[in-house]
């Protein structure tokens, strides 16, 4: 094993700690970039080997322990830590923390729970310490190439990175793919909600794809040619994209399509849930993403689906579709609204989070910086900016003009094919579930007075009238009379 000589002090623009590949990759990214990348990893050969695989990408300094890596920063001090969330990232935290001076800046660039951030910002705020909660996404090839950054924390740490981290972020129409998105948890907040929404869109795709497969019978290449044609009008994304390649593949060992002998269950590490928490405690509706979050616990629920296999019936008669053509037209609507429905409700959870945590969070920029690196890049978000350009206070982004007119035409067909799946027996959670929401969001009245007076009637929790200010409680044990509680 190779010994590395300590860096010159004060030398590196950045540094990053922990070298498997998002880590690697990043700093590569940085290096390839004209930066002076100080790198580390707890166990040196992991150092060792991205120096000998791609030293010449740019100019490194590696250090086989944490002193020389702190060293070898230049001041105030950058340190970006890509290892495994939790125990993990709070005993690098406190190893840097306790190297560094304030002013000096830590940066968590992993998957963290926004909590957690907020919890690290305070503690390293009160040692004169900047800390970072910074969202990256865009996979491994992303964080080499770039990706799509979402950093949080003080304007003043975003004074230093900002430069850094726009120059290697992917770029769209001339911007970068990053912008200060607000203070202490903001940016691991709006990370985690686009993987929530990550999870809504990988789901509906799938569910088109299951319904070209089990309706129409067609083979997965040639659901992936249809992927690929939808590609080029307005479900043009990242996700259709990649679903046409994954669709066109064949397994080596049997010839067989990819997707077939893959086994279907789905895992998850934790952000889909996190977002859908998160709304809960917030109270936003983010059905399509708490579907799809589900949809993957009941592809991994064997036991149970091993027990129902064969012992509950269907009584499903599917209706014969007489035009292929119109069938898979209507799939394409019916995704293009399943789709927006998912991501105005995760603009939502975001607009809420803001609101309840004291961000200022501008939810154009937002999908800005989604446009490019990141896994839900899409044709549309460029529409998504425009609409909170022409409306900062926008409640619901459905009820913007253009998103108003798009989802419009998709309805008929959407509906058909929730109508379909249903009486053909197969699970649309997504198609259904957002279609379930946008008539609730609509409705001019909902069954929720009724929930409310069952409420009243079990555990006096009273009720406003649609006549009259204020609550009131019937005494359904007495009297049955209304009494307000209020006055």
């Amino acid at each position: 094993m190779a010994s590395f000589a300590p860096s010159p002090a004060d030398v590196a623009d950045i540094g990053v700690t922990g070298m498997a590949v998002m880590g690697s990759n990043l700093a590569r990214n940085l290096a390839r970039n004209g930066f002076k990348v100080a790198i580390h990893n707890r166990s040196v050969e992991r150092t060792e080997k991205v120096i000998a695989d791609h030293g010449s990408d740019g100019e490194f300094y590696p250090s086989e322990s944490i002193d020389d890596f702190v060293a070898s920063l230049q001041k105030p001090r950058v340190a970006i830590i890509m290892v495994k969330a939790g125990g993990p990232t709070d005993a690098v935290i406190d190893e840097l923390a306790a190297r560094m001076e304030p002013g000096d800046i830590i940066v968590d660039a992993g998957n963290a729970l926004f909590t957690d951030t907020r919890r690290r910002e305070e503690a390293l705020r009160a040692k004169g310490l900047h800390f970072v909660g910074t969202g990256v996404s865009g996979g491994e090839e992303g964080a080499l190439n770039g990706p799509s950054i979402m950093p949080g924390g003080t304007k003043e740490s975003y004074d230093r990175l900002g430069p850094m981290f726009e120059t290697i972020a992917a770029n769209v129409d001339g911007a970068p793919c990053c912008t200060h998105v607000g203070a202490d948890g903001a940016g691991h907040f709006v990370k985690m909600v686009h993987n929530g929404i990550e999870y809504a869109d990988m789901q509906v795709i799938s569910e088109a794809y299951d319904l070209m497969s089990k309706a129409l019978g067609m083979s997965a290449s040639e659901i992936g040619d249809v992927f690929a044609e939808w590609n080029t009008g307005d479900l043009e994304s990242f996700l259709i994209e990649i679903t046409a390649d994954v669709l066109h593949q064949v397994d080596a060992d049997t010839g067989k399509a990819f997707v077939d002998v893959i086994l279907d269950q789905a895992a998850q590490k934790g952000t889909g849930a996190w977002t859908v928490q998160t709304a809960l405690e917030l109270g936003v509706p983010v059905t399509g993403i708490a579907e799809a979050t589900f949809a993957r616990s009941v592809s991994g629920s064997v036991p149970q689906r091993e027990a129902a296999r064969g012992v509950l019936p269907a009584k499903a008669e599917a209706p014969e579709i007489a035009d292929r053509a119109a069938f898979i037209d209507d799939l394409q609507k019916a995704l293009y609204a399943a789709k927006l429905v998912s991501y105005s409700q995760g603009f939502d959870e975001i607009a809420a989070g803001a609101d309840h945590y004291g961000w200022d969070i501008n939810l154009g920029d937002m999908a800005r910086i989604w446009r490019g690196g990141c896994i839900i890049r899409a044709r549309f978000l460029d529409r998504i900016t425009e609409a909170y350009e022409r409306n900062g206070d926008l409640a619901l982004l459905l009820a913007d003009e253009y998103f108003t007119r798009e989802i419009t035409e998709c309805i008929p067909a959407w509906r058909r094919v929730v109508a379909y799946a249903a009486t053909a027996g197969l699970p649309v959670p997504v198609f259904a579930s957002t279609l379930s929401y946008y008539d609730s969001v609509r409705a001019e009245r909902l069954p929720a007075a009724l929930v409310q007076a069952q409420r009243d009637f079990f555990g006096a929790h009273t009720y406003r009238r649609v006549d009259a200010d204020g609550t009131y409680h019937i005494e359904w044990t007495g009297d049955r009379s209304q009494t307000r509680q209020d006055g």
